[in-house]
């Protein structure tokens, strides 16, 4: 699965490739997305579980209607956040959540926080993900995801300071339903990134792995992001 993006990151002058989740193993699966046959032998999944919305009082809302159960590949539980104000009620539910999705029978991984982290405000950043490494259970393995200018914006002190946090990153590119144009002048410096990291794909989307990535030492592999198939009544747009 690896070994054709691999391979093109040496040569550095493959066209483009479609995003295949066909050739790859490690998925995000989001609430409403069908699994494609692929995810049958995923061996990593990141599921999302809940949401922590803007506007009101925080709250974790829950987006499954019951809790899945994974046999073979090991499950993240991912919350998507817009805000980071949680309060107790916010960590109680989300405690209770790992716990209900563990004793499910799931090879439960850890937490996945999907949080949009300004590069410029990665400081106020960890200090949240301090607290959610205190909130968490013991032994609770935390993933982030991150922005494509992390690598090469990025204030090199902070990142350092993440990696004492964080389990892994997972780095997307995409925005929406596409790759964002350009992505390979972001990945000039990946290398550099003093964190364990994985690269987030869209499903359809663009990718030419950048030429960095084959001497990339933290580079853990790639996670597709699952999309809606096109409606029967006519092509449209994918949802995720």
């Amino acid at each position: 699965m690896l070994a054709a993006f691999a391979l093109g990151a040496c040569r550095g002058t493959e066209a483009p490739q479609p995003v295949d989740p066909a050739r790859f193993d490690r998925f995000f699966l989001w609430a409403g997305v069908p699994p494609p046959p692929a995810v049958g032998r995923a061996r990593e999944l990141y599921i999302l579980g809940g949401e922590i919305r803007r506007g009101g009082t925080a709250q974790l809302v829950d987006m499954r209607a019951g809790v899945p159960h994974v046999r073979r590949a090991r499950v993240w539980l991912t919350v998507r956040a817009e805000r980071l104000d949680w309060n107790a009620q916010v960590w109680d539910a989300l405690r209770a959540m790992l716990a209900r999705w563990r004793a499910a029978g799931n090879r439960l991984e850890g937490l996945q926080i999907d949080f949009d982290a300004a590069t410029p405000g990665l400081d106020r950043y960890r200090a949240f993900l301090g607290q959610v490494r205190r909130e968490l259970p013991p032994g609770t393995r935390l993933s982030i995801t991150g922005l494509l200018d992390w690598s090469a914006n990025g204030d090199p002190a902070e990142l350092a300071r993440l990696a004492g946090l964080v389990d892994e990153v997972v780095i997307q590119t995409y925005q929406g339903r596409t790759t964002i144009p350009g992505y390979a002048a972001w990945f000039r410096r990946i290398d550099t990134l003093p964190l364990t990291h994985k690269i987030a794909l869209v499903e359809g989307g663009e990718w030419t792995p950048p030429a960095a990535l084959a001497r990339d030492r933290r580079f853990a592999g790639y996670v597709v992001f699952l999309l809606r198939p096109p409606s029967p009544a006519g092509p449209g747009p994918r949802r995720p």
